[in-house]
């Protein structure tokens, strides 16, 4: 696929004479193109729906989730990933990115390092058979990420593509297609715009899912969340009441005896004999707290 054919490249007829509409007008337009980019998600669902499913195969047997890409979405590759150790307590040891250009790249413009084809391949070297890599281009055409996916897939990851074009070398190097279509932009090329709106949406569906599937979340309440700080101990306690019935200080208490973690707290307020027995039953339904409650209320029935 050739860069000047990528629909986010595209003139929109729409914008013509736009430079010279009243504020509202032009206002109303980009809007238009961020309605358009959350249309786009929507259509991906079941695309989003696939690509969770195996982040969190991988996931759940100890793999790494890398973000690969360049510009503004690698930008919002890491502002996703970096939210998910005190969203979803996944350890910050197992989220990793390849950036076109390094970590300065996230803060300074150097455009030329998403042309490095042979630095996004070397930076890939490191993911394995356990981890799944998620490659973000909206042209879809990116030599640095383009090499990476490669790379990575060579190496055994499994490698989900998304891209805002169809039809690109990026999704052919790839096990998942996510296609968010958000169609050409308000300012031609400019895909920090509906693209960057589409890429955020979905990377939130996609790693947000992902962790319900690992059993991060009950009843809408993130209990993996971890407490760092004092709104977060008291969204802590108050989960542990929320599910359990408990009053603060009962949550308090147990919270204190597993030393800040949630499901066990909630185990023990729920009438687990003690912390190793919380641990125990967490272990045999791989963390996941509902399974574990059934089981701790019936037990005899599995």
């Amino acid at each position: 696929m050739e860069m000047q054919h990528a629909t986010t490249e595209r003139v929109s007829a729409a914008s013509t004479g736009i430079d010279t509409w009243s504020d509202a007008g032009i206002l109303a337009a980009l809007i238009e193109g961020q309605e358009r980019a959350i249309a786009a998600v929507r259509a991906a669902i079941p695309q989003i729906s696939q690509a969770a499913a195996a982040i969190a195969e991988r996931l759940r047997a100890g793999g790494c989730l890398y973000y690969a890409g360049a510009g503004t979405s690698i930008r919002v590759g890491v502002q996703d990933g970096s939210e998910l150790p005190a969203t979803f307590g996944l350890a910050e040891t197992r989220i990793r990115y390849l950036i076109a250009g390094g970590r300065a790249a996230m803060f300074d413009t150097l455009a030329k390092a998403e042309d490095d084809a042979a630095e996004g391949a070397r930076a890939a070297e490191g993911c394995t058979p356990a981890d799944v890599v998620i490659a973000i281009a909206a042209s879809g055409t990116t030599p640095y990420t383009v090499a990476a996916a490669k790379s990575a897939r060579a190496r055994g990851a499994c490698v989900i593509a998304m891209v805002n074009n169809a039809g690109t070398p990026l999704a052919a190097a790839a096990a998942h297609e996510i296609l968010l279509d958000s169609g050409p932009e308000a300012i031609a090329g400019s895909t920090r715009m509906a693209a960057g709106t589409a890429q955020k949406a979905a990377l939130n569906l996609l790693s947000t899912l992902a962790n319900i599937k690992l059993g991060a979340v009950h009843d809408g309440l993130m209990v993996n969340v971890q407490a760092d700080n004092q709104k977060l101990k008291q969204r802590a306690r108050t989960m542990i009441g929320t599910i359990t019935g408990a009053d603060e200080a009962r949550a308090a208490a147990a919270l204190e005896q597993t030393k800040g973690l949630v499901k066990p707290a909630v185990l023990i307020c729920a009438g687990a004999a003690s912390l190793a027995a919380a641990e125990r039953l967490l272990d045999a339904t791989h963390g996941n707290l509902r399974q574990a409650l059934q089981r701790l209320a019936s037990p005899d029935r599995f």
